[in-house]
């Protein structure tokens, strides 16, 4: 939601700021070399003909939200580390076609984090959305930087603060220091971390940001969906499979140098994902699903836990031993998705051997329980759908006595 709000953002800015800009910009070139005071009352008319009635000063944030808004959309979306954005350059996008004509968009930036060199991410529309905004927001600043080698080369071509400067001057995350002459290079952690938490302040978000937090949170979003239905990945990472098998999708100069580690944060949230789950279903009195039966039947054998030197090595036994994916009414435990349970024919997973039915979904089959019973005296719905309620109706009775309750006395 917070990405969606933000990609919205930039959206409105995009439209309204940088055509504003750039109609700005040539008011200030037509008057550079005059009174300053004429300069900005010029700016100020050009800003307000055009439709823009907030001030210059709002302008001039808006243009920098900007900016903050394209990189909580890049951060969330790519998991990429600060430094690895602000190494993000202007043409670094990319995109690949596999031979089924999937189309892969690529983000490639340098890490330093262990020497790891270049690298590329595959990243959403939206990200790709992002980095199109940025480059056409960092222009001018980017042509600063040119202005300012060319100036220094002039002064003395052997300048080392020209060689700086051209690290700097395909950056797409630019800032300009007014404590050293308006010099523009790549953000600080510092200046973008404030950044954060001003655009958050404006937007009512009561949260104290870094910028490390969101490739912690990205981790963390694909693991779960990852355990999940795998809905996030398949439309925004054009089919990613987190099977590590992207080889498919590469050429020879695209999406060979991975952010490996990246992936090992992504499996290492999903291994506690899946370490909480079990440690929940040992802990329950009750389970439901073919899987969840057996589990508690074995549990309630001591000779099967004395086993295991102590809990949390039965809790990884158990979870590195069992697929485990959640589609919102089970824990699905079969080896692929296939099943028509995890999506048509949803009340099977009461006797199925894959799955593992909680506490947790009681709310679901109770409700579905009330819904079927208002359908058993339907005169419409033929005599294969009157069979169908029948058959539905008993395996979410069934559930419901699986998790220990009556069917009737949770009715409502």
């Amino acid at each position: 939601m917070a990405v969606y709000f933000t990609e919205n953002r930039i959206s409105w800015v995009y439209v309204q700021s940088l055509d504003l800009r750039d109609a700005v910009a040539s008011v200030e070139k037509k008057h550079k070399g005059g009174a300053r005071s004429t300069n900005v009352c010029a700016k100020r008319r050009k800003l307000t003909a055009m439709g823009w009635k907030s001030g210059l000063s709002a302008f001039n944030k808006a243009l920098l939200d900007l900016r903050t808004a394209c990189y909580i959309v890049l951060a969330s979306t790519t998991g990429c580390r600060n430094h690895e954005l602000s190494n993000v350059h202007s043409g670094s996008h990319n995109r690949t076609e596999d031979d089924e004509g999937t189309i892969f968009h690529w983000m490639r930036s340098k890490s330093e984090k262990t020497d790891a060199g270049m690298c590329d991410w595959m990243i959403p529309d939206a990200a790709v959305r992002s980095l199109r905004v940025m480059e056409r927001w960092a222009e001018p600043y980017q042509a600063m930087i040119a202005e300012e080698i060319r100036a220094r080369r002039k002064v003395d071509p052997l300048d080392l603060e020209i060689f700086h400067a051209e690290k700097h001057r395909h950056a797409l995350f630019l800032g300009a220091c007014g404590k050293k002459g308006n010099r523009v290079r790549t953000l600080s952690l510092t200046s973008l971390n404030r950044s954060l938490n001003e655009f958050a302040t404006d937007v009512g978000v009561d949260w104290n940001f870094a910028s490390h937090q969101f490739r912690r949170k990205f981790a963390n979003y694909v693991a779960h969906s990852r355990f999940g239905d795998l809905r996030y990945l398949r439309v925004h990472f054009a089919h990613w499979s987190m099977d590590m098998t992207l080889g498919y999708a590469m050429d020879e100069n695209w999406g060979n140098h991975l952010d490996l580690e990246l992936y090992d944060e992504i499996q290492s949230e999903f291994e506690d994902i899946k370490l909480g789950t079990v440690d929940v279903w040992l802990r329950e009195e009750s389970l439901g699903g073919g899987y969840g039966g057996s589990l508690k039947r074995w549990q309630r054998d001591p000779t099967n836990l004395a086993i295991f030197k102590d809990h949390r090595t039965m809790l990884i036994s158990i979870a590195d031993s069992t697929a485990i994916r959640s589609n919102g009414h089970a824990w699905c435990t079969a080896d692929n998705d296939g099943c028509v349970g995890n999506t048509l024919e949803r009340t099977r997973c009461g006797g199925c051997n894959h799955s593992v039915i909680g506490p947790g979904h009681l709310g679901i089959y109770r409700q579905l329980y009330n819904n079927l019973k208002e359908l058993i005296d339907c005169n419409d719905i033929g005599e294969n759908g009157h069979k169908r309620v029948l058959r539905e109706l008993e395996r979410c009775r069934d559930v419901i006595v699986q998790l220990g309750y009556d069917p009737e006395s949770i009715a409502a």
